[in-house]
């Protein structure tokens, strides 16, 4: 029997819908033309002197950031609180938080030394026409012993207040062991701690849908303010510290992923680049942690073990701020002091490098690692000053590589382990992670 078309008696057949439909831009399409639009505008406001289209782009940029800044401290105790009680779900807990922390050290150690080959061999700070005198010692520089004294806080407001990341994620580490070792009787304080990361991430959703406007700020304010002079001063510096963190973000993670994970690496970057994009914005590994965990998630990496391993690395997994930036970044500052390092100096980069990156804790910039590679090596901390007017242009780049490393290391953890959903993977794409084909809707197809 065949099914009957015909209208009812007094009724016309429904015309179809017909009008102009404003086609969706995908995301990476919006960033990209922030970036474009961002250095018109910023060329505009430098070539022809407009004082307020300078004006304007820096408050639009800086209310970006401050926007994800004004949620960093609680998202990050929250996140730390949670994923440390969310391994109680995971088998093997122990041996997956201890591969994580190998892999975290082994990449770092890998791309410290690429740092140094790329320093030695282009030799950054030679032919610059920048002496001594043009560097200025920051207000505060970080040593070892304000690094480990420093961990622990003297009262619990402060840490918030004054946004030290590693105060509060040790608070946030010990919270977490507590709430396990009480087990039943905290409960109710979980299922707090997990509703209010629940909620701080749905608002850091709604400011990550403003990056692209953020985006025109960020990098018309740089160009508005700097110019092409400035960067043809740092053009080495600044070469090598794209192409190292391009060795690393382009050649080591698909190497690893290809020979120790056994995975096709286009599928990693398909998964990941919504994230890899927001951070190269944001310059912002915290304020980007929500998204690479949903991108890690989409990437077949079981949810109890993402929620661990992505808010861990948020926190001290930096290959492009701690790793490549302060290797180049003390070969450069011993080549305009004429200083010579030796051997030993080199292991002590890649020592501070693997040690001492939870003293970026994620933030915008990378100086804090840089005044405790300085100090640890004897150079001068005036070489930071040198380098603080160029920061902004260099962190785009250095933030977008820990990123990809943030999310790359609990895949290869999980494709070793044999935990990590193999159809998840082969099946994610680079459209943003709340559309309706993401995580969930691909996990159950």
């Amino acid at each position: 029997m065949s099914a009957n078309t015909t209208a009812p008696a007094g009724t016309e057949p429904a015309e179809p819908k017909s009008g102009f439909r404003i086609p969706k831009i995908p995301f990476w399409a919006q960033i990209l033309g922030g970036l474009v639009l961002g250095v018109l505008l910023g060329w505009l406001a430098r070539s022809q002197d407009i004082s307020w289209l300078v004006t304007t782009l820096e408050k639009v940029g800086g209310i970006f950031i401050q926007l994800l800044k004004l949620a960093v401290a609680p998202l990050v105790f929250f996140a730390i609180l949670v994923s440390i009680t969310n391994l109680r779900k995971v088998n093997n807990a122990a041996r997956l938080a201890s591969r994580t922390l190998l892999w975290f050290m082994i990449t770092s150690l890998i791309a410290v030394a690429i740092g140094l080959v790329i320093g030695l061999v282009t030799n950054p700070g030679a032919g610059t026409g920048l002496t001594p005198k043009d560097g200025a010692k920051p207000e505060h520089a970080g040593s070892w012993i304000d690094f480990l004294t420093g961990i622990v806080p003297t009262d619990v407001i402060t840490p918030f207040t004054e946004l030290n990341v590693l105060q509060i994620v040790f608070m946030a580490v010990v919270a977490g062991i507590a709430i396990l070792q009480i087990g039943e009787k905290a409960k109710p304080i979980l299922t707090l701690s997990e509703s209010v990361l629940e909620l701080l991430q749905k608002a850091l959703w709604w400011v990550i849908k403003l990056a692209p406007i953020g985006t025109i700020g960020l990098i018309g304010y740089a160009i508005a303010t700097y110019g092409w002079d400035l960067i043809s001063k740092y053009a080495t510096f600044t070469a090598d510290i794209y192409v190292g963190c391009a060795l690393v973000l382009f050649g080591v993670y698909p190497l690893l992923l290809a020979t120790v994970a056994k995975l096709n690496p286009l599928q990693f970057f398909k998964g990941a680049w919504p994230a890899i994009q927001l951070a190269f914005v944001s310059r912002s590994s915290v304020g980007t942690m929500p998204l690479t965990q949903k991108v890690t998630e989409r990437l077949g990496v079981p949810k109890e073990y993402a929620s661990f391993s992505v808010p861990f690395g948020a926190t001290t997994k930096m290959d492009g701020c701690a790793a490549i930036y302060p290797a180049i970044a003390a070969i450069f500052v011993a080549q305009i002091f004429d200083i010579d390092l030796n051997v030993g100096d080199y292991l002590l980069i890649a020592f501070v490098s693997v040690v001492g990156s939870a003293a970026t804790a994620g933030l915008t910039g990378a100086t804090v690692m840089l005044t405790l590679t300085l100090s640890t090596l004897g150079l001068p901390m005036e070489g930071v000053g040198l380098l603080l007017a160029i920061d902004p242009i260099l962190d785009m780049m250095r933030t977008a590589t820990n990123v990809a490393g943030q999310a790359l290391v609990p895949v290869i953890v999980s494709a070793r382990e044999k935990i990590l959903d193999h159809e998840a993977y082969d099946n994610a794409t680079s459209s943003p992670v709340d559309e309706p084909q993401s995580v969930a809707v691909t996990a159950a197809a």
